[in-house]
């Protein structure tokens, strides 16, 4: 496993963290998704709006100059929280371990939070890994299950 690369994102990242969100398996474990992953023309608005968004904190991810994702920190219900999201074909190489561990370098708000749906093991292991705890739980309805959804609150202090 090559260095892995943090840059802002740059609107020619889209397509590709696009193509990303078309896999299913990866919608699943993600849960709390677009309601339509396939609407193009909702995905960038969507991205749009967090492009202009100077709070956001938003940087792509770059393996061996291959865009495998993305994270971000964003304001969420009143606390600042981080989220990322890692191709399926880069599944278990530790690509999100390490990124999240180079973000964190420069995100240096604490507490800072994220969350992960309660059977999204590999997630979970990645904040684990980074020092974020389990201290909550809660759930929502997820577009791409159909359903309400249990997810863990993770916190690193």
């Amino acid at each position: 496993m090559s260095n892995i690369m943090l840059r802002n994102v740059i609107e020619d990242d889209l397509p590709i963290f696009f193509k990303h969100q078309q896999n299913h398996e990866a919608n699943h474990m993600a849960a709390f998704t677009s309601k339509d992953p396939s609407d193009w023309d909702g995905f960038t608005t969507h991205w749009n709006k967090i492009l202009k968004d100077k709070e956001i904190i938003k940087q792509t991810i770059i393996v061996e100059k291959n865009v495998v994702g993305h994270i971000s920190c964003f304001e969420q219900f009143g606390e600042s929280e981080v989220s990322y999201w890692i191709g399926k074909e880069y599944w278990g190489k530790g690509i999100a371990t390490k990124a999240l561990r180079e973000f964190l370098k420069h995100i240096t708000i604490r507490p800072l939070y994220a969350r992960a749906a309660k059977d999204n093991v590999g997630s979970l292991k990645v904040l684990e890994k980074c020092g974020f705890m389990i201290t909550g739980e809660d759930s929502g309805f997820s577009n791409a299950r159909g359903e309400d959804v249990e997810e863990f609150i993770l916190t690193l202090n």
